[in-house]
């Protein structure tokens, strides 16, 4: 008889993938779900983004194969990008490569550093394709904590007395998914001193930055040497409403990059051409389109997320940024099932317990803020019907 792999019994189906399919059950009974569980901006790219993709893809010369370290159109983009809002320099022939979205540069970045067998330091709670995609390509996961009394941040004296022989990579994410904790200067020096000292890559996915965010935008590239130890993952998805699109990027030394590329260019091709052309003209928006397009809109999306929160008896930071709202719930409650469940088949509004995420999530749920301010607010009214007492 035919059997799969054995690793395929080392993960299990995404969580969102198994849990849409019963939404969608739900909704074909007519109950009509509200989600606010998956972060997949609703918005558009800019008009400019659009203009130039179908401008482009009518052109009878666009439509060939194209090279896997992307079109120089595109790359000098990203460069001007990361020296435009973060003060990085990059140099676009050589220190950046574009990606089909950061999923899949965790597993291209994995296959290029990783043997079998490799330790790898996952956050928890983190990004569950971090976990997931290390087990199937053989690491030992090594997960360290994150906890609210620290902000959301590595405890440094606890990584140091871990065992850290055989780790080779460690995993980041500021602003934090799916805690919104906050990415400060001195946080990313810490961790550039770590990787330093204990010889390992640290690769920081940094897609958020600009989502709930007027202040400085940080880069853990910022810090002088960061580029000899750290890989910068950044993604469009989030920033410039382009989820569907798979446009991301990663930035490090050329060497990486080289490495990074011969697994790539080994597994895919080079993205359509006029797709690459409007990234890089979304890349070139403006601040008020960053402003208007974004922050004032989560923002008043946030506003009812808190409501949506406190109805529920949860307890939260109001200074996190992203595009999620993570709330503490009541000691009450035994199980956070316990009140996604009954908010999803009562309320019929689909939010995302924190356990997804690790073990430190457990006490945990996390509210998407793409939604429209009509549905959030009709979310709101069916929430605050069941949970009136």
């Amino acid at each position: 008889m035919i059997q799969p792999t054995d690793r395929l019994s080392l993960v299990s189906e995404y969580y969102f993938s198994r849990k849409l399919k019963e939404v969608a059950k739900l909704n074909a009974e007519g109950k009509d779900i509200i989600s606010l569980a998956i972060g997949s901006p609703d918005m558009p790219p800019s008009p400019e983004t659009i203009d130039v993709l179908c401008e482009n893809a009518h052109r009878p010369d666009a439509h060939g194969y194209q090279p896997t370290v992307g079109i120089p159109e595109l790359r000098k983009a990203m460069a001007n990008f990361y020296k435009r809002w973060y003060g990085v320099e990059l140099d676009p022939a050589t220190e950046i490569q574009p990606l089909i979205g950061s999923k899949e540069g965790i597993l291209h970045v994995t296959l290029a550093l990783c043997n079998p067998g490799d330790k790898v330091l996952v956050p928890n709670p983190g990004y569950p394709t971090y976990t997931s995609l290390s087990k199937i390509l053989g690491q030992q996961i090594v997960n360290y904590d994150l906890m609210e009394n620290n902000g959301w941040q590595p405890d440094f004296e606890q990584l140091e007395a871990m065992d850290l022989s055989g780790v080779k990579l460690m995993w980041t994410n500021y602003p934090n998914m799916p805690t919104g904790g906050r990415a400060t200067r001195a946080l990313y020096e810490k961790i550039v001193a770590f990787a330093k000292k204990h010889d390992i890559v640290v690769v920081n996915d940094n897609p958020y930055s600009f989502i709930l965010n007027r202040d400085e935008h940080l880069s853990i590239l910022q810090v002088p040497g960061a580029k000899d130890c750290c890989i910068e993952f950044n993604s469009m998805s989030k920033s410039h409403n382009m989820p569907g699109w798979r446009v991301g990027m990663l930035a490090t030394n050329s060497t990486f990059v080289q490495w990074i590329l011969k697994i790539k260019s080994n597994i895919d091709s080079g993205t359509f051409r006029p797709l690459q052309l409007a990234a890089a003209q979304a890349y070139e928006n403006s601040e008020a389109w960053h402003t208007n397009a974004n922050i004032e809109t989560y923002a008043s999306r946030r506003k009812i997320a808190e409501e949506i929160m406190t109805t529920l008896g949860c307890s939260f930071d109001p200074t996190q940024q992203g595009m999620f709202l993570w709330g503490r719930i009541p000691d009450s409650i035994a199980d956070v099932e316990d009140l996604t469940e009954k908010v999803l088949h009562e309320a019929r509004v689909f939010i995302t317990p924190g356990f997804i995420f690790g073990s430190n999530g457990k006490r945990y749920i996390r509210i998407s803020l793409c939604a429209k301010n009509e549905k959030m607010q009709l979310a709101l009214q069916r929430i605050k019907e069941v949970f009136k007492n």
